[in-house]
């Protein structure tokens, strides 16, 4: 699986209303009696420039972690990688986006879809960690 950066993304967008239902199938129509407050897709997915940035999903391998093809994640160059997060990152100067799993002193990129092996870290490759995936964005419109 790979990703297309679209680079840094900057602070202060624009107020959406949040509404307080629930929508469990369906969509009733929002009344204004029922919006709580305003906040911003930047509030929501918490993103802090310049350090957080978006990348483009492309292949199938990480569909058991909710992330497909064509998703926008949010990647976040501050958070820590630590054993179970989904990064992104150069093996051996090619993008991927896998997780991460340390066992001792060993590093496996983990597929999260049975038709990809796990990437075995060896001695001599080159692993550069670019960012942990905090959230992604779906586009249901086709």
């Amino acid at each position: 699986m790979s990703f297309t950066s679209l680079g840094p993304i900057s602070e202060g967008g624009i107020p959406l209303p949040l509404c307080t239902f629930k929508v469990p199938a369906g969509f009733p129509s929002p009344a204004a009696d029922h919006i709580e407050k305003e906040i911003s897709m930047d509030q929501l997915l918490n993103i802090r420039a310049p350090h957080v940035y978006l990348v483009t999903i492309d292949g199938d391998s990480m569909q058991g972690a909710g992330i497909f093809p064509g998703d926008l994640a949010v990647v976040d160059r501050g958070v820590e990688p630590v054993h179970g997060h989904v990064v992104v990152a150069l093996l051996n100067n090619e993008p991927i986006c896998k997780r991460l799993c340390l066992r001792g002193k060993s590093v496996i990129l983990q597929s999260e879809n049975p038709r990809y092996p796990d990437l075995h870290v060896m001695e001599g490759d080159d692993l550069s960690i670019w960012g942990v995936i905090t959230n992604t964005v779906r586009s249901h419109v086709h």
